[in-house]
């Protein structure tokens, strides 16, 4: 509790956080001879608006104790008896006012930190719609979402999470059509996370997800608040975290990776065009290496005279099998990936060169490997860039087939693609088939997955995501 003695309730302050040094507990006197002190973290408040608007008319007007919320200029001043609930929103940019002999502090809301400019996602780069991406200030991403949801039916739950960092975590839907027993597992799953930090978006991931050992993620995450319009719009829900640029949306399905927002600002043919582009580059990220190993290893006579003749040719001087040949080249292809992720960017052209000189020509040249490996490996490489959300499944998926068919042959490839199918149709996500809309089939939902229909045909929601209020508002049925 709070003592009516200043001197006492620094010494409290102090102690619960251990005399840290960014704590500063500022103390002066009115014209009227009243004592106060005012607490908050350094580098978590807007230093201005505190002498401006606070220090300042406290000084020169205030003449009653209990008359501070009359003369200070901001709106948002609550009063707080517990130190430990003064100590928490010190944490969070507010500033607390002691005044001698009353027994109650005053919080004021104060916070201003660096923020990061609201631009375009590297990761979502689109040529026609917005470029606006989430930062990482929970605070600024509602308002984004705000900003294209100008609905009261648009509600926000927060929550905080972690014991030692207190991490702010919001859940966004809109009432009416959000799937309400979707989101009560959201709420209880979240209530359930017992942790000392979140750090990010991927912790809760990680905490809620139904299939935690599975390749595939049944979370979604994005960067672009057009994005989570869209998904809330169909029933889904949006959950954000203080200090992450991701969003994640509940629940996923699979055709989501095959899927861009800029889908819906484009032609409805050319949609559909790019759509099977992806399918088909997803299945060549998968398959290819250990095609062409299956190929080389049992299956010659599959092979054209003349191409086998060349490739023959180019093997000719490389030591290896053409598994230990396609393993390496996949392994430095992984390496060349993580390391351009992590370097500076200045130095990001120089991987390209060295990559290209060092796996094309020089390889090629030393015997190492040979020129349709090479080939191979980078068709690979275009084809899963292509499909980058799933990118992730991709190489384990792509390890898994190079094995069978490097050990079987083209039934061992057979065999793990209808495993691989298997296991991503039996997954759900939060009680929704992950195959949806192809499994179970959905006449409305197919009209939005492979082939893109016009806007104009999408008049109602999808059955898995929304239960009741099914039909999109402002559509009408053509007769």
């Amino acid at each position: 509790m709070i003592s009516k003695k200043i001197d006492k309730n620094k010494q409290e302050i102090r102690n619960i956080f251990y005399n840290t040094s960014d704590l500063v507990t500022y103390e002066f006197e009115t014209k009227s001879n009243i004592k106060i002190m005012i607490c908050y973290i350094e580098g978590l408040i807007d230093k201005d608006l505190l002498d401006r608007d606070i220090i300042k008319p406290i000084i020169l007007n205030l003449e009653k104790s209990k008359d501070i919320k009359k003369i200070i200029y901001v709106s948002n001043v609550e009063e707080e008896i517990s130190l430990k609930d003064i100590a928490n929103v010190l944490n969070y940019g507010s500033a607390a006012i002691f005044i001698d002999g009353i027994s109650q502090s005053y919080i004021v809301n104060l916070n201003k930190w660096e923020r990061r400019a609201v631009e375009e996602p590297a990761a979502e780069a689109v040529v026609r719609g917005p470029k606006e991406g989430f930062v990482e200030d929970i605070l600024i991403n509602k308002s984004l979402l705000r900003r294209r949801i100008r609905s009261n039916d648009l509600v926000f739950e927060d929550y905080t999470l972690g014991r030692q960092t207190k991490t702010k975590v919001s859940i966004a839907y809109i009432q009416g059509v959000v799937n309400e027993d979707v989101l009560k597992e959201v709420k209880l799953r979240i209530e359930k996370i017992d942790t000392d930090s979140i750090l990010e978006s991927g912790y809760i991931e990680q905490y809620i997800e139904d299939n935690p050992y599975s390749l595939i993620s049944t979370i979604g995450n994005t960067q672009k608040p057009d994005v989570v319009t869209g998904k809330l719009l169909e029933g889904r829900i949006a959950i954000f975290c203080d200090g992450s640029p991701h969003a994640l949306t509940i629940p996923k399905l699979f055709i989501e990776g095959i899927q861009t927002s800029e889908d819906y600002y484009l032609r409805p043919y050319y949609a559909t065009y790019l759509r099977v582009l992806r399918i088909f580059s997803l299945f060549i990220s998968i398959t290819l290496p250990g095609f062409y190993v299956a190929l080389q290893t049992f299956h010659q006579e599959m092979i054209p005279t003349v191409l086998l003749i060349t490739m023959a040719g180019a093997r000719e001087e490389v030591p290896f099998p053409a598994i230990i040949e396609a393993l390496l080249m996949l392994l430095m292809l992984e390496l060349i990936k993580e390391s351009g992720v992590r370097i500076p960017k200045v130095f990001g052209s120089t991987i390209g060169i060295v990559g290209a000189l060092v796996l094309g020509q020089a390889a090629v040249a030393a015997g190492i490997v040979s020129a349709p490996m090479v080939i191979v490996i980078a068709a690979t490489a275009i084809s899963e860039f292509t499909v980058a959300s799933l990118s992730d499944a991709i190489s384990w998926y792509r390890l898994f087939i190079l094995i069978l068919g490097g050990f079987m042959g083209l039934y061992g490839i057979t065999c793990g693609v209808i495993v691989i199918i298997i296991q991503a149709l039996s997954l759900e996500s939060f009680g929704v088939s992950y195959g949806f809309p192809l499994t179970p089939t959905d006449r409305e939902g197919l009209k939005d997955s492979i082939i893109r229909f016009p806007l104009k045909s999408f008049i109602f929601r999808p059955k898995a995501l929304e239960k009741k209020n099914i039909r999109r508002r402002g559509s009408i049925r053509k007769k």
